[in-house]
């Protein structure tokens, strides 16, 4: 956040930035109290995070998975009757498909600041093929005919994408090389599932 803000990465400098939640829960980043001239989402997932920083006219929301197994039944109860055709398309990819269908449509849920409140089918997600790693457009559609473009790329085990108001250029990592491109899942949350002790005073 501090490189996309031109803020220092001392100490000192960093206490100025802050991420708040707005009244619909969505993220947004102030410097110094002032709310700062970017739009912003933010993922996680399998001790991994990512932002995605765009101007400030623009929507934007993004999501990281995993790809792992997804059940017919996953894909009938939260998918389109088109997505599920295009998942049983490639039966070589389903996992990749279904996962990759899932994290753009909470990109795309992001953007209509929502979240996973709103019906999953209410977002039919279509998406390019992935070709040599890179990445690959993707287009979320509401059902009241809103338009979210974006994008989406896999990284070895994990699946990012993100959607827009408007057309977007791919992301592009701040850190050379990208770290999303050694990322390996951990989970780091189930060594310690339940705190040691709690003391109320």
């Amino acid at each position: 956040m501090a490189l996309a803000l031109d803020v220092p990465t001392a100490p000192l400098a960093l206490q100025s930035i802050s991420i708040r939640n707005a009244s619909d829960g969505a993220p947004e980043a102030f410097v110094r109290d002032g709310p700062a001239p970017v739009s912003i989402s933010m993922t996680d997932r399998a001790d991994w995070s990512v932002c995605v920083v765009a101007d400030a006219s623009v929507g934007i929301g993004c999501d990281l998975e995993l790809v792992e197994t997804r059940s017919a039944a996953f894909v009938a109860d939260y998918f389109t009757a088109a997505e599920q055709r295009a998942v049983a398309a490639e039966p070589l990819l389903h996992d990749v498909l279904a996962n990759a269908i899932w994290s753009a449509k909470e990109s795309a849920l992001k953007v209509l600041r929502t979240g996973l409140r709103r019906d999953t089918r209410s977002v039919e997600v279509r998406l390019a093929p992935l070709v040599d790693g890179s990445w690959a457009p993707l287009e979320a559609r509401t059902e009241e005919g809103a338009v979210f473009p974006g994008w989406w790329s896999r990284f070895d085990e994990f699946l990012l994408t993100c959607a827009a108001t408007v057309p977007i250029r791919p992301p592009a990592s701040l850190v050379e090389p990208p770290p999303m491109a050694r990322a390996v899942p951990a989970h780091a949350w189930m060594q310690q599932p339940v705190a040691r002790h709690l003391e109320i005073h």
